[in-house]
């Protein structure tokens, strides 16, 4: 699992407009503070134009070094000055996108629970229950509808369940909780999915728990090419014909 990608644990959050409310403020005031700063950067660049420009009306006529320098200097804290200006908006513009791409992701780290709920409550009847008990099977299907209702939910929202039963191991998004020997199921690949991962826009909300098999084809195939590269080896060394071993010394003496 890549730590990188995924999005800090943060305490629960409180499911009410308040806190929203909240957020929205502190988001509000740091895009301000970024503004005023940019504002200070252009006052700042805007004066030192009017400066280097003063300078080369003072110089005409003059030919002196030590003016010369000082306007070369104006002009580059101009350039200067303008290029910080510049990062600063670019700095403010991608916090702007980040706090509106992944302002859910505490909400949505909350409520992937009551999925997980859900697909418990799913698991926990078998199909013959479910035919024995019409009512039970009337349940078992409303749930399931709910289910499919809030997974879509999610998508609108950006959230997306990570693909995991049947697929490779994937340590960016898998992580493996339990590793079975199963010949039937090629090596590194996920057998079971006890807890279901989600991605929120590009990155990881929570990683999906499985259980890896650890053999299969890829053992089976090492252990054949193992055992011909010995039968071919062995060929080699004994092939018919060949001069044995101290054969070739009797025939010199």
């Amino acid at each position: 699992m890549n730590p990188e990608n995924e999005l800090p644990a943060d305490e629960p959050s409180n499911l009410n407009d308040e806190n929203v409310e909240t957020s929205e403020a502190a988001a509000q005031a740091e895009q301000d503070a970024m503004a005023d700063a940019a504002r200070e950067l252009q006052a700042e660049a805007e004066e030192a134009e009017l400066e280097a420009q003063n300078a080369d009306q003072e110089s005409t006529g003059q030919d002196g070094p030590e003016l010369e320098a000082e306007v070369a200097e104006l002009k580059d804290k101009v350039l200067r000055t303008m290029a910080e200006l510049e990062n600063t908006r670019r700095i403010a513009a991608r916090e702007k996108a980040d706090a509106s791409k992944y302002a859910a992701a505490n909400f949505a780290r909350d409520i992937v629970r009551v999925a997980d709920n859900l697909g418990m409550a799913m698991m926990m009847v078998t199909d013959e229950a479910r035919k024995e008990d019409k009512n039970l099977d009337n349940l078992c299907v409303g749930i399931d509808m709910t289910m499919k209702e809030l997974l879509s939910i999610f998508e609108s929202h950006g959230i997306k369940p990570v693909p995991a039963e049947g697929k490779p191991f994937d340590h960016n998004v898998h992580e493996a909780v339990q590793q079975v020997e199963n010949a039937e199921v090629p090596h590194n690949t996920v057998m079971q999915v006890l807890r279901g991962g989600f991605t929120i826009q590009d990155r990881l909300l929570r990683p999906a728990q499985v259980i890896v098999s650890t053999g299969g084809v890829k053992s089976t195939e090492s252990a054949a090419k193992t055992s011909e590269t010995s039968a071919e080896g062995g060929q080699q060394a004994y092939e018919p014909g060949e001069t044995e071993p101290g054969q070739q010394v009797d025939q010199e003496t």
